[in-house]
């Protein structure tokens, strides 16, 4: 066990071996050592191969090693650490006094200078992480805007966001979390807008995270914040779209950033925030209005329709002679519930199978699914066509949920409903939905209702909910934020 407050050891031998001992010095390929002479003073480099910029170090040895040619022209008794310190002129220089914050640092990318007889070492940011560039998630794609999204760096994640709001009050405060992965999380906010209460919340939550590593990320730091437990529905929302991030922002929301994870947060959210998409902004009002509506379309029947045509044909009593057509017309040889429970579990074996299936192969294994065992189900008589076809339905309403966290979430409590309708017909539908309804609305997440403005009821919030405002008639920010300034 080592003592985390330990000073930076004047003599190199020391720093070396304590490098050896704890840090795997000699073992680890990655973790190197660069060991010159300054004007017969000993100086030491830190570094791991693959996190830094090889060219910038280089450049940084040639700096240094000019401090040799130097001395025909500079007294003898000059101060090395002080010429070591002023030759260094990276954008980011800083100076730790413990091994423990050292060895961070240089765990982190950077590179760690130390002069013999100091006491301190220099810290120089050259990282250069692996990663890709700026591209449109596949996630959340859109007709027309912006290409750029998030990736895993987190560097590069808050510079896309600062580009698109340049307010000289927009905050990034960094912390690590995690003993050993020592993860670097950024808080985003603009000050004066966001609920101070809001961000303290949120900052004290992330400080109180005790956990070995966070190599799951952003999903891990979620569990934290908002403590789901084993409740389905997402309590924050995730974006890989820096616009959508930035739009967020100045409306009062604070945005985690999560190094290695392309995903940020956005918090607090309400279920309605997860059935919005930036493609709706992305046209006019009226499209995007139209847009929206359909989206609430399949939302609900993802959720109510195969519960529904259950339960009507459990139940034919129930429809109107209008529509007494619906329900299978042919002899039934399976229970109808159990064909709509092969159905959805064959749908949903098909989505977790095509996760895992190569780019190549993933149309065969379409093709298979939808002639093969679709047709042949059908013709050997263990599901009626009906029962494909509102599965169908239900599941392009999945689909089209913007948030696959909520179309997840909402697939699962079909399940649930499908069950209750099958047992206890109507009362079973009823119950069902109520105890649904019940549940969403007893939900708060960072203090926040999270069927506002349905329950408690807003009908100006609701209203931007149910229409796509156009811009310049929305001043307002949400009330449920709280936020310092609530003009736009």
């Amino acid at each position: 066990m080592t003592d985390k407050k330990m000073k930076v050891p004047g003599d190199l031998a020391k720093v070396k071996k304590y490098m050896e001992n704890y840090v795997g010095l000699g073992v680890s390929f990655d973790i190197g050592v660069r060991e010159i002479t300054l004007r017969d003073v000993p100086v030491q480099i830190y570094y791991v191969n693959g996190l830094c910029d090889t060219a910038y170090i280089i450049e940084i040895m040639e700096t240094l090693l000019g401090i040799n040619e130097f001395e025909k022209i500079e007294a003898k008794d000059a101060n090395i650490y002080e010429l070591v310190k002023n030759r260094l002129v990276q954008q980011s220089v800083e100076v730790k006094q413990t091994m423990d914050e050292m060895v961070d640092q240089v765990l982190s990318g950077l590179i760690a200078v130390i002069v013999d007889g100091s006491e301190k070492a220099l810290i120089v940011d050259v990282r250069s992480y692996p990663g890709r560039t700026p591209q449109e998630p596949d996630t959340e794609r859109i007709t027309r805007g912006a290409r750029d999204g998030y990736v895993e760096n987190i560097i590069v994640n808050t510079a896309l966001t600062r580009r698109r709001i340049r307010d000289e009050r927009l905050r990034f405060e960094i912390m690590r979390v995690g003993e050993r992965s020592k993860t670097d999380i950024a808080i985003g906010y603009i000050e004066g807008i966001a609920n101070p209460h809001l961000v303290e919340i949120i900052k004290r939550e992330l400080g109180s995270i005790k956990t070995d590593g966070l190599t799951m990320a952003e999903k891990t730091v979620e569990e934290y914040l908002v403590k789901e437990n084993y409740n389905p529905y997402p309590l924050v929302r995730y974006t890989e779209r820096a616009d959508v991030g930035a739009n967020h922002l100045v409306e009062g929301h604070v945005l985690i950033f999560v190094d290695t994870s392309p995903s940020i947060m956005i918090a607090p959210t309400t279920f309605f925030h997860h059935v919005q998409h930036a493609e709706e902004y992305r046209q006019s009002a009226s499209v995007g209005t139209i847009i929206r509506w359909f989206r609430f379309i399949g939302i609900f029947a993802s959720l109510f329709l195969i519960p529904l045509w259950l339960l009507f044909v459990l139940e034919p009593q129930l429809l109107p002679k209008s529509l007494e057509f619906i329900g299978p017309n042919d002899d039934i040889h399976v229970h109808i519930l159990l064909q709509v429970a092969f159905a959805e579990i064959g749908i949903e074996l098909l989505r977790i199978a095509s996760i895992h299936t190569p780019a190549p192969l993933s149309s065969a294994m379409g093709l298979i699914a939808a002639v093969l065992i679709g047709q042949i189900a059908i013709d050997v008589g263990w599901i009626v066509p009906e029962v494909l076809f509102y599965i169908s339905i239900a599941t392009i309403g999945s689909f089209a949920t913007p948030s696959l966290e909520l179309g997840l979430a909402n697939k699962y409590v079909r399940y649930v409903l499908l069950i209750l309708t099958g047992a206890f017909h109507v009362p079973g539908f009823i119950i069902g939905n109520t105890l649904f309804i019940l549940y969403l609305s007893h939900i708060n997440t960072l203090s926040t209702p999270y069927l506002w403005p349905f329950i408690p009821f807003s009908p100006k919030a609701l209203w931007q909910i149910v229409v796509r405002k156009p811009v310049p008639g929305s001043h307002l920010r949400p009330r449920i934020l709280h936020t310092l300034d609530r003009k736009k």
